[in-house]
């Protein structure tokens, strides 16, 4: 059982947005079983698009089209001077109809930043857990939540690796898999692992997570997501356990350069 020690929003009203059609092409059309779920994992660079514009409504368009059941967050701001003082995990619950919660990382300009997960369905509080790194500078964490879907509970987590240092981004993975994996029992909950791991699939990383978590890309075509205009790499991943039983449906990047400067992935998956 994760502990429980940070609290955020509520569920909103779904306004009405229009998601332009190749999107809706990319995204629907999935089927929904009872324990499938529909994952999506979304760096939206505090809102900020490629063309310098700071547009939550846009960004909400990306991910309602998708219709996801979760959403794993990165680079969010919380009433920022940078983003107009907006609550961005509220507004963007808010725009798609799902209920929010923030994961405070850092005090910045006057308010706080972070990453966010959204859900389809009920969730508990937030989980905080801090990973190696430097503290004193832009510390990482993962956050993690449990998420009651219909009769299955299963836990949730969005997490963000250092960008420029494959030293912290190990001891990041091996902190990963000792608080979520390791010696986690056959009675232990489902997991989805989602986030933007600023690696490689050959990484040393990726390898170190792959030993506990299965990737849901593991098996398929190269996974591009960065940068958004030009796709080269793969940096944004989503990974469960227990291996045995998961089942990939599909995984997919979605076709969208503007709203952030990473491609949003969408999985689909279901526990056995």
């Amino acid at each position: 059982m994760i502990s429980l020690v940070s609290r955020t929003f509520v569920r909103f009203p779904a306004l009405c947005v229009f998601a332009a059609v190749a999107m809706l092409n990319d995204c629907q059309g999935l089927s929904a079983q009872e324990h499938t779920l529909r994952v999506l994992c979304y760096n939206i660079h505090h809102g900020e698009g490629v063309d310098g514009k700071v547009d939550l409504i846009r960004q909400a368009e990306v991910i309602k089209s998708c219709s996801p059941d979760l959403v794993a967050l990165q680079e969010v701001d919380d009433r920022t001077e940078r983003t107009g003082r907006i609550d961005q995990t509220a507004r963007l619950a808010e725009l798609t109809g799902l209920e929010g919660r923030f994961v405070h990382q850092l005090d910045f300009e006057g308010g706080r930043y972070g990453q966010a997960i959204l859900s389809k369905f009920p969730m508990s509080d937030v989980a905080l857990h801090w990973l190696p790194g430097m503290p004193d500078r832009e510390r990482r964490m993962a956050g993690a939540v449990e998420v009651q879907v219909n009769t299955l509970k299963l836990i949730f987590v969005t997490t963000h690796l250092h960008h420029n240092n494959e030293t912290f981004r190990q001891q990041q993975a091996i902190q990963l898999n000792q608080v979520f994996a390791k010696d986690a029992g056959t009675n232990a909950l489902p997991m989805i692992l989602a986030g933007d791991l600023n690696a490689t699939p050959d990484s040393s990383p990726l390898k170190t997570l792959r030993e506990e978590w299965q990737s849901l890309t593991e098996d398929q075509a190269k996974m591009l997501t960065f940068p958004a205009v030009k796709p080269e790499r793969q940096l944004d991943y989503i990974l469960a356990r227990p291996k045995g039983r998961v089942i990939v449906r599909s995984v997919k990047v979605i076709d969208e350069h503007v709203a952030s400067d990473h491609c949003p992935l969408l999985a689909e998956v279901t526990f056995q």
